[in-house]
């Protein structure tokens, strides 16, 4: 047993040291030097290679959205790499389809610059600018979610569509041997250009929301970037179903507020899913949407209430609720903001209720 114990710590060993001269070699003797990367074909970058495309764009300050801060778990960082991309890695393959390989379309996050490139991006993105800003409260929602105001010192202003998000650096500490930025929807109204409000929820071990939960203070110096995102209220007349769950109340927070403040008098609903009580949050300001509205219903609903609880409320998955309350919807669009899959779920259900796929619209934030 002995020598068993000390074979598998040899082949770990010798795997650690491998793993160390892969990445040493990379960094050292992988040296790719200065390369060229042409955008849209007029911009032109010079810039050292070896780095992943997604971080040497935003050294340049030119910001692709990546909800996941570049882990390859999100999907949302894709630019259409026409020219020095190679061949598509294992790690994109989960995030593409057919037609976008055949398009060229590729992860920023995961390609690594190591010759000549020309890509394609969205001209919107050169609008995305880079913000410095103080921490003016920090305020527990729940248990596991809080709500950050940070007030914008430069640029002092943001423009932004209710419903779209930001992404929040994350300074180097303990978890993270270098800065790493985090998607996170804006709670706050456009019309409040001096400020951005998050309600960012603890994930177990997250390296930005342990971070945000443990260590940072009202009066820090905090830096983001944005805004981004497609989940922002169409222009009709169509009814509207908001649904949500845990922090995903954010940009709907957003949307309403906009709404109000527009005197938007179209009927909505909002089915805003939790476990238990002590999951809710905002329940007055959310139920003083219905008089700020005019025709707004407010449909909280608990999966697991807790005897003390003394709910009178919905209950049962928010699937179920929505079934039993949203009745046929093809002249309806629905805003999800979730989990991939709560969101998955909603659209079976929605889709089910004659509520077209094209018009239900989300941010799936894994």
């Amino acid at each position: 047993m002995n020598e068993l114990i000390q074979a598998v710590g040899i082949l770990s060993a010798i795997s650690a040291v491998l793993s160390l001269l892969m990445v040493i070699a990379d960094r050292t003797i992988a040296n790719y030097g200065e390369v060229t990367i042409t955008i849209n074909d007029e911009k032109k970058l010079t810039v050292q290679g070896g780095s992943t495309l997604l971080s040497t764009l935003m050294s340049e300050e030119i910001f692709i959205p990546s909800a996941c801060g570049g882990r390859g778990s999100c999907g949302f960082c894709k630019v259409r790499v026409l020219e020095g991309a190679g061949d598509t890695l294992p790690t994109e393959l989960p995030h593409l389809s057919e037609e976008e390989r055949r398009n060229s379309i590729r992860l920023s996050c995961q390609l690594k610059i190591k010759k000549d490139m020309k890509i394609e991006i969205p001209e919107e993105l050169f609008n995305v600018k880079q913000f410095r800003g103080v921490v003016a409260r920090i305020r527990d929602l729940t248990y596991d979610i809080k709500e950050i105001t940070i007030r914008l010192l430069e640029p002092a202003e943001i423009s932004f569509k209710a419903g779209q998000y930001v992404q929040l650096e994350t300074p180097e500490y303990e978890l993270a041997d270098e800065p790493v930025y985090r998607a996170y929807s804006v709670s706050s109204a456009p019309s409040r250009k001096d400020l951005v409000e998050l309600e960012i929820r603890r994930v177990p071990n997250g390296i930005c929301t342990t971070y945000v939960h443990d260590y940072l203070k009202e009066g820090a110096a905090v830096t983001l970037n944005g805004p981004y995102g497609e989940f922002f209220l169409r222009d009709s007349t169509r009814r509207i179903v908001f649904i949500a769950g845990g922090s995903g109340n954010a940009p709907i927070k957003s949307i309403l507020s906009d709404m109000a403040e527009k005197k938007i008098g179209r009927k909505a609903l909002y089915f805003f899913g939790a476990r238990t009580t002590k999951d809710l949050f905002l329940q007055e300001e959310m139920k003083a949407f219905e008089g700020q509205l005019s025709d707004f219903t407010y449909i909280p609903a608990l999966s697991e209430p807790a005897e003390e609880d003394n709910w009178g409320g919905e209950t049962g998955l928010i699937t179920d609720v929505i079934d039993r309350r949203l009745d046929m919807g093809e002249e309806t669009e629905a805003y999800l903001c979730g989990s991939p899959g709560m969101i998955a779920a909603c659209i079976k259900v929605l889709t089910a209720k004659g509520i077209p796929e094209e018009r239900i619209y989300y941010d799936k934030f894994a």
